[in-house]
């Protein structure tokens, strides 16, 4: 059997090992697109490999919620997408007893000596265990090299049954992976590379280098275009008019019976004759360079979906997944991942098109009420405006609008049930200079007694609500530290 990621094939085969004498196994999993895929990706292959197999979700993974799934009273649970943030907890119930865990994760681990002396091995200063995948315990970057769902991937390989083939797997692996924003430069690097390849050989994924926009296969080609705002096109983006001359003064056959097709309806040279316009177009409105080379990127396929769904773009379907979990159906999402095309999709589909609503009114929120700015960091307090699910989401789709600084992290507040959730976003540049707002999400929500993690591009928090403006001053004083 090929390895997907040799250096952590020793505890995949470990973990494995240790869900196959289980009876049964309790699942836990995060909710966004990557915990979904993680939890898909598990799933299936305990089922196939004989494992009893029953999955909750979880927003976020503490103290509590971990002494809820020990009150389960199973004796084996799997956490995935999360778990490695919470050693301390997690190692304490599996020294009492409670259940084994075993964890396929991509986060921070805990410090060691914050856990249980008896989960303590020497693994470069993280908090371990005997059953636990996680790629920064090889070295491997888990924020930008492989996601929680490669993370269950490896894990899943690990699993096979002497007659089977996990790989067909790898393509929501990519899904995960594109939705937790490790396409660097728009292309998946590292350890997940070598997920795509499996992929690719199990016919499941194709990988090509097209219009990195997002919506080629459901969008009608001027949406397509006007809602490009990833690379502004004067003239074209957010220019609903503007977008549909251009596309006319192509001499294509754009409609089809009246209707616009999408961009997977056009043929090659169709494209190639689009692409080339639009380049041509932002080269004569001074839009810079490295933003024109920005337009192309590589894209992931799922070759098995139909052409003209959410689910045969890696972006679209992590989007879709990202519309039912975080508006607690994470069910419908599961469902999706595992292949149910019927109900579930229809629902998935109506979910989605609220999550875009939602996300469309929380952009023009924080247009309308503004962004403070502090001296390293700025930041938005949306209140009840904007769930606290995806606020986060939103502030990373604010990032280098209009009177919002690209070269300063995002920081968001939003009301969570009597505490406040704090997400943050910063761009890959920022990350270069030094910024981790893992680091700076967990120490500044400490110092005023929340807590928090994350990966350095991307994280989140939850602090006592008032602590707000504490809490800004402390992460301000982080990001300076991390950009000397």
């Amino acid at each position: 059997m090929s390895v997907p990621v040799p250096a952590l094939a020793d505890r995949a085969t470990a973990s494995a090992d240790r869900l196959r004498a289980a009876d049964r196994v309790l699942l836990a999993s995060h909710i966004d697109a990557d915990g979904l895929t993680s939890a898909a990706i598990a799933s299936a292959a305990l089922a196939r490999a004989g494992i009893p197999v029953e999955t909750v979700f979880k927003k976020q993974l503490d103290a509590d919620e971990i002494a809820s799934i020990a009150a389960r009273d199973e004796e084996t649970v799997l956490f995935t997408d999360f778990g490695s943030g919470q050693l301390d907890v997690i190692s304490e119930h599996v020294a009492a007893g409670d259940f084994e865990a075993v964890v396929a994760d991509h986060h921070q681990p805990a410090d060691p000596a914050e856990c249980h002396p008896d989960a303590v091995h020497d693994t470069d200063g993280y908090a371990d265990f005997d059953y636990h995948c996680n790629p920064l315990l090889v070295g491997i970057n888990g924020a930008s090299e492989l996601s929680g769902a490669g993370a269950a991937y490896v894990l899943a390989r690990a699993l096979e049954p002497d007659d089977g083939d996990n790989r067909d797997l790898a393509a929501l692996a990519v899904v995960g992976a594109v939705g937790d924003m490790q396409a660097v430069g728009g292309e998946l690097v590292g350890a997940n590379s070598g997920i795509v390849e499996e992929g690719v050989a199990a016919d499941v994924l194709t990988e090509g280098t097209d219009l990195s926009l997002y919506g080629k296969q459901t969008r009608p080609l001027p949406k397509l275009l006007e809602y490009a705002t990833e690379v502004p096109i004067p003239g074209i983006s957010n220019d609903q008019a503007g977008a549909t001359r251009f596309l006319e003064k192509l001499g294509l056959d754009l409609k089809r019976q009246g209707e616009w097709r999408t961009w997977a309806d056009l043929t090659d040279d169709e494209r190639q004759t689009v692409a080339s316009a639009l380049v041509q177009r932002a080269v004569k409105r001074g839009v810079p360079a490295e933003k024109i080379e920005s337009l192309v990127g590589t894209t992931y396929t799922l070759t098995a979906e139909p052409t003209g769904t959410e689910l045969r773009d890696a972006s679209e379907f992590s989007t879709l997944l990202n519309a039912t979990a975080r508006y607690e159906r994470a069910d419908v999402g599961l469902a999706v991942c595992l292949g149910d095309r019927k109900a579930p999709l229809e629902q998935a589909r109506k979910l989605l098109a609220n999550h875009r609503r939602n996300l469309s009114q929380g952009l023009d929120l924080v247009k309308e009420r503004g962004i403070t700015h502090a001296e390293h960091v700025q930041y938005f307090d949306a209140g009840d405006a904007i769930r606290e699910t995806i606020v986060g989401i939103v502030a990373g789709m604010a990032l280098g609008t209009d009177g919002v600084d690209a070269d300063k992290p995002i920081i968001a507040f939003a009301d969570a049930d009597g505490e406040t959730k704090v997400s943050a976003r910063a761009t890959g540049p920022l990350v270069g200079r030094g910024v981790d707002l893992s680091v700076v999400m967990g120490e500044a929500a400490r110092s005023v007694g929340g807590d928090g993690g994350g990966h350095d591009i991307a994280a989140g928090a939850t602090v006592p609500a008032g602590e707000e403006d504490a809490f800004i001053a402390a992460a301000d004083d982080i990001v300076a530290d991390q950009l000397g």
